[in-house]
């Protein structure tokens, strides 16, 4: 990922997407705004000092009396310091003040599996669509994660839009987040969870309110391509057992929902490029590109069925 590179559809996708200093979200405004705060304060702070040790390395003895240097320690060790330290924690307190959810909120479940990612919109009033490695937000609009963990310790991070927060089993964390600006940006996992720990990441696609409610309404309609030889040959040799396509036979939970994975920028919880040929290599031999994966390997599976299937897979939009 350090070098950039072309997904479908022109996105030039690079090693800046994921930064801290490219923020879309209020709370990581915030911290960088933070994190500006402090580094000026620990400047001010350094310069300060830097430049009491060259006036005390050039004074000659004797230049200052027990009383003047009882004087300098109290100013520059203690009314200076606690000043500066004073006026950064009040200018750093909005900070640290959460997000409000209203009840009327959009409502996104994360759950955090080995090694991807299931997103499961609850908007109000409205059924649950589920989706998987890729979180779509609306620009402007509050949305509230409910983090989990579905078997062993993650945590969820988007450098641009707010802080980390874990993701522990049999626990909920809150997470109310706010995009500011359109655009493709990513996600990662930042709690060791196994071989493939470097090969959980996510796309985060945060939208304007308008397309995000019709991607949201599209989501939501199964797929019509139930008839097509793909669609069967995905039957035949078991995928539904463990993935999900609405508008099929397929009801699996065990793995992502496939039902719209053509409409998908990447593949494989955000690690390679949606086409014809990663998802034949990753349905034919998954553990091959993601160590520890669940997903078993097929390797009675000719390269024609497994490339109609992947053919299929990409109509599906």
């Amino acid at each position: 990922m350090s070098e950039p590179y072309r997904w479908k559809g022109g996105d030039i996708i690079g090693s800046g997407r994921q930064s801290a200093f490219t923020t879309f979200g209020t709370e990581a405004a915030w911290l960088a705004g933070l994190t500006g705060w402090m580094v000026l304060g620990a400047v001010a702070i350094a310069l300060a000092l830097a430049a009491l040790m060259v006036a005390a390395s050039r004074s000659r003895e004797g230049a200052l009396t027990h009383r003047q240097g009882m004087r300098l320690v109290l100013w520059a060790g203690g009314i200076v310091p606690s000043v500066v330290l004073l006026a950064l924690l009040i200018a750093t307190l909005p900070a640290m003040r959460p997000i409000r959810a209203a009840r009327d909120d959009l409502r996104v479940t994360v759950t955090g599996e080995q090694f991807w990612w299931r997103m499961a919109y609850r908007p109000a009033g409205a059924a649950a669509v589920t989706s998987a490695n890729e979180l779509r937000l609306p620009v402007g609009r509050d949305v509230v994660l409910a983090l989990e963990g579905g078997d062993v310790l993650h945590s969820f991070w988007v450098p641009g839009l707010a802080g980390k927060m874990d993701m522990v089993p049999g626990r909920t964390n809150t997470l109310v987040v706010h995009a500011t600006r359109a655009g493709r940006f990513r996600g990662q996992c930042a709690e060791f969870c196994g071989l493939s720990h470097a090969l959980m990441a996510f796309d985060v696609v945060a939208m304007e309110p308008a397309a995000f409610d019709a991607w949201l309404a599209a989501e939501r309609r199964p797929v019509t391509t139930a008839a097509s030889t793909g669609a069967r040959l995905f039957d035949a040799h078991g995928c539904g057992g463990c993935h999900a396509v609405r508008g099929t036979g397929a009801a699996g939970a065990i793995g992502p929902d496939l039902t719209h994975l053509g409409a998908r920028a990447s593949m494989a919880a955000g690690i390679q490029p949606l086409t014809t040929a990663n998802l034949v290599r990753f349905i034919r031999d998954a553990p091959a590109v993601k160590p520890g994966a669940r997903m078993p390997a097929y390797p009675q599976m000719s390269a024609a069925d497994a490339t109609a299937i992947a053919r299929w897979l990409e109509t599906n939009r």
